[in-house]
Order: structure tokens, then C-alpha cells, then sequence
């Protein structure tokens, strides 16, 4: 197993070595990953497979100055956490969308969920958090893994005791979030876990990630959102959708807003993956 590069993970956060694990640091890492790491599958929209090792994730936001989605991002962010002492383990999740009257339940396993441990404080006394990068539009930082309703900027945020997973949590999105919430089992999980899932995100026309390109990056304020060729902004400094209409402005918002330049990414490359980016807008806003 490949060795995690702890010093370029930080740069590439722009933090300095955070010391001794802590609940100060551990926010500080959270909040870094989420501004610095944008949520993005575009790697599907390419046609270029991914797995679920986190080793791989990493190497992929480190050398190649790219995100992913959540087997990617908390797989990433469990290596950086755990080669500076954190107390990390992962979870079966399983995200509840707009289209789910109910729960679905952990059983899909279509998140994977991180808990850190060890870290008493006055608003954790447990010294157990909730950490999850991987949510998109959703978490700025960790949240104490107690029964409560919690702020960060705009946003509001619950948990409580699992309804569906004995021993479990859920945790329930803002109102104005792009899901409804996700429960996770309480043990561990580990990447077998995800494989099946993570293969049917990545390839099955049903996904919508094959579906439709998507790229979000949370900040303290809100969230920047690049769906298919709509850009849009929730919380602070709000903005509703505008197209994208022209590859050069489609390109120019991943460098800008979202922070990454796909130098990665040869000419033909570029060139295709507009073309199915604008195709499948272009069909869904079809009259």
C-alpha cells in the first residue's frame, strides 16, 4: 500500500502542520478540505473509471489538483486524518434523496460516512464527531455526534438516533439542501462495502452522475453549484441558476468558482466532455 504524502495533503489544503489532534484542528482540516476539494464526478462524465480506494482518491486530489465524490473525498480525508493521529473510521451510509418518501437505510451503502473519536469537548462531551467532506452542498465542518440542531453559516443541520439503523444516526439536511438527510450503520465499514454501489454511480444509465455533470464547493457562507450547464449559489451572496452557454464560460467557471483547471485533461478530452456536458442540457431543457 502506497505511503500518504501528509506534507503535500496539507499544502494542498494550504494548512500548516496542525499538531496534536484536537477538536480545533480537526474543524480546521474539515473546513480546509471543503473549500480547497471540490465535490465533482467528472471523471465519469470522461470515461475514465475510478475505485474506492483512498489511496488512489488522494493521489488523484494531490497530483492531479482534482476532487471526487464521497467514496473519494472521506477516503481521501481518512488517510490525511489517520496519518496525524486521528481516531477515524468509516460507515455504511445511505442518503436519502427528494425522490425517497422514506429513509432508505444504509443497506444501499451509497455514502460512506466518517466518525472521529477521542476528542472531548464542552459541545462534545463524548469526544465523538461527525465528519463527512463528502456531502457536496452540505457540512462546512464536523458536528458533535449528539442529538441536536446545529448552524453552520445559513444552514441548519439536525441529528438524532437512527429511526432505521439500530444503533445508528441520521442526519438531517437544511431545507434548502439538494438531498433530505442520510443515516449510517454504527460499526465499521470498509471499501468491499462500497464497491457494488460505487460501480452502479459510476456507470448505470440510472445514475445521476452518468446522467448529469455535477461540481459543488462549500465555503463558510454557502455553496457554489455547477449542475449540467447551470451555475448557481446557495446561502450567503445567493444567486439563482444562469447558463453556461459557450465551452470557453463552461471551462472558466470549474477554474474559477470551483478551483479546478483540469490540466489533466488533454484537448480531445476537453472537447468531448463539453459536447456530452451540453448534450444532456440541452436534452433535458428540450420543450
Amino acid at each position: 500500500m502506497s505511503r500518504l504524502d501528509t506534507a503535500a495533503y496539507l499544502q494542498r489544503l494550504r494548512l500548516p502542520a496542525p499538531g496534536a489532534p484536537s477538536a480545533e484542528g480537526l474543524r480546521a482540516l474539515h473546513q480546509a478540505h471543503v473549500e480547497r476539494v471540490s465535490y465533482e464526478a467528472l471523471e465519469i462524465q470522461l470515461g475514465r473509471p475510478t475505485t474506492v480506494d483512498p489511496h488512489e482518491s488522494a493521489a488523484r486530489i494531490l497530483g492531479r489538483h482534482r476532487g471526487g465524490y464521497c467514496f473519494h473525498l472521506n477516503g481521501a480525508f481518512s488517510l490525511l486524518l489517520d496519518a496525524l493521529g486521528y481516531d477515524v473510521v468509516w460507515h455504511r451510509g445511505g442518503i436519502q434523496t427528494h425522490a425517497d418518501p422514506e429513509p432508505v437505510g444504509a443497506g444501499r451503502a451509497n455514502h460512506l460516512a466518517l466518525t472521529v473519536h477521542g476528542l472531548p469537548t464542552e459541545e462534545s462531551p463524548s469526544g465523538d464527531w461527525l465528519v463527512d467532506v463528502g456531502l457536496g452542498d452540505a457540512l462546512h465542518g464536523p458536528l458533535p455526534l449528539h442529538e441536536g440542531t446545529y448552524a453552520q453559516g445559513p444552514f441548519r443541520y439536525a441529528l438524532r438516533r437512527s429511526e432505521i439503523e439500530p444503533g445508528g444516526w441520521r442526519w438531517d439536511h437544511d431545507a434548502s439542501g439538494g438531498f433530505v438527510g442520510m443515516d449510517f450503520r454504527a460499526g465499521p465499514a470498509w471499501q468491499a462495502d462500497f464497491h457494488a454501489r460505487h460501480a452502479f454511480l459510476s456507470t448505470s444509465p440510472e445514475s445521476g452522475f452518468v446522467r448529469t455533470s455535477s461540481v459543488q464547493r462549500r465555503d463558510a457562507g454557502g455553496v457554489d453549484i455547477l449542475t449540467g450547464c447551470m451555475l448557481g449559489r446557495l446561502g450567503e451572496g445567493a444567486r439563482e441558476p444562469v447558463e453556461l452557454e459557450t465551452r470557453a464560460e463552461w471551462f472558466g467557471a470549474l477554474c474559477d468558482v470551483f478551483d479546478l483547471p483540469l490540466t489533466d485533461v488533454d484537448a480531445a478530452s476537453r472537447a468531448a466532455l463539453w459536447a456530452r456536458v451540453r448534450a444532456a442540457h440541452e436534452a433535458c431543457f428540450a420543450v
